[in-house]
């Protein structure tokens, strides 16, 4: 409240200066001037009437501003936040369409600086906006589900795969014995057909089943999970070591399934991995389902709108799974994988290659050459007969032009 019942007593009952009335109430001189002005303008006479609050003193004084100032009308933050999330979208441009609405409304400048707060009242750490249709999160949750033998009565413990789209927190969830390659590859494509369509990225934590060496700047992914991206055109991006956050969406993302489907099934006895799984099929169509609590909309309702229809199609072919051999070629251009042996070109000679151990034929390009599979072969390796010439006639080149015979 402004002290305007004391500079008005200051200045009628005492001989003291507009500074001096200042000084001794601890306001500007300024300040002590306007107050004077604004009570001779609205013919205030000293000594105030009785009933004269200070609520009412200063509603004479500064009265409301009407006319001159219009309020601008706020976006709704949650809609352009969520707008954001769609590729392309900009701050600039929901601006454009926010003006078309409403012209008179906030300038860009404003329009961003109070997008900028609003966020802040979120949350205290930095937030991700993920593109649409762009990433999944992918990681095991730490708690296990038991599975009892209803033969032995032995207790296994079933861990729980969960992957969680960036931009909708469309979530999957699914039980595996371990987290081993051939467990970590199969819940990968059960996800992918759950989705009904494809990421551009997967972002994975650092298991021995994903990534062979963890590394901030060049990690080693494992060579199986590299053939899944290639078959499936995606690009895997594993979390930065020791840093959580990078993942922070599969994080809470596990949060929720031990929350609202785990524990929904302590008190459930399962004999079968096959039952735990429709089990937690059940309640993950629940989940998805789930109205959030902030923001508009359910984590199905959200996918179907922004991240499915920025994925890509699942692929024609299911994916072969093969773990990798690596392996040196021998002298005469042969190798052998789980006694499988291989053609092999010249210039691929006393080095290392990386094969798959398929149980059918197969080829296999390495380096941009072609290794061929030489199935049936036990004892000896037969050589390709474009092998063979590249060995014996590497200058020829109407050897390559004609039909291999091998």
């Amino acid at each position: 409240m402004r002290k305007i019942r004391q500079v008005l007593r200051l200045v009628h009952e005492t001989d003291l200066s507009q500074r001096a009335i200042a000084r001794s109430l601890g306001l500007s001189r300024e300040a002590v001037s306007n107050h004077i002005t604004r009570a001779t303008a609205a013919g205030l006479v000293w000594p105030l009437p009785p009933d004269t609050d200070d609520a009412a003193l200063e509603a004479r004084l500064f009265p409301p501003q009407t006319g001159r100032f219009q309020r601008k009308v706020e976006p709704n933050w949650v809609d352009i936040q969520q707008e954001l999330k769609a590729k392309g979208a900009t701050l600039i441009q929901l601006h454009v369409e926010y003006l078309a609405d409403h012209p008179d409304g906030l300038q860009r400048s404003q329009f961003c600086e109070r997008y900028r707060q609003w966020c802040k009242t979120l949350k205290s750490y930095m937030r991700f906006t993920h593109v649409a249709g762009e990433r999944v999160f992918v990681d095991y949750a730490g708690p296990t589900m038991p599975v009892i033998d209803m033969a032995t009565g032995e207790i296994r413990r079933a861990q729980i795969f969960v992957g969680v789209m960036g931009a909708s927190n469309y979530t999957y969830a699914e039980a595996h014995w371990s987290q081993k390659l051939p467990n970590w590859i199969a819940a990968h494509t059960n996800m992918f057909e759950f989705f009904g369509a494809v990421p551009k990225v997967i972002v994975c934590d650092n298991l021995k089943s994903a990534v062979i060496h963890a590394s901030r700047t060049e990690p080693v992914i494992n060579a199986t999970y590299q053939s899944l991206a290639d078959h499936y055109s995606l690009t895997i991006i594993p979390a930065r070591p020791r840093t959580p956050k990078d993942k922070g969406k599969v994080e809470n993302g596990v949060l929720v399934v031990e929350r609202w489907i785990l524990f929904r099934l302590r008190k459930r006895v399962f004999h079968q991995l096959h039952d735990l799984n429709q089990a937690i099929q059940e309640l993950l169509l629940d989940l998805n389902q789930r109205k959030f609590q902030k923001l508009p909309g359910s984590r199905r309702s959200t996918f179907e709108a922004l991240d499915l229809p920025a994925m890509q199609p699942l692929p024609n072919g299911d994916f072969e799974y093969a773990e990798f051999r690596r392996v040196r070629v021998s002298m005469d251009g042969c190798v052998s994988v789980d006694d499988r042996p291989y053609s092999v070109p010249q210039t691929l000679v006393r080095k290392e290659v990386v094969l798959p151990a398929l149980a059918a034929p197969t080829t296999t390009v390495f380096c941009g050459l072609l290794i061929i599979d030489a199935p049936g072969l036990r004892s000896a390796c037969r050589h390709s007969w474009r092998h063979r010439c590249q060995r014996s006639c590497p200058s020829g080149s109407w050897w390559l032009r004609s039909e291999p015979r091998n």
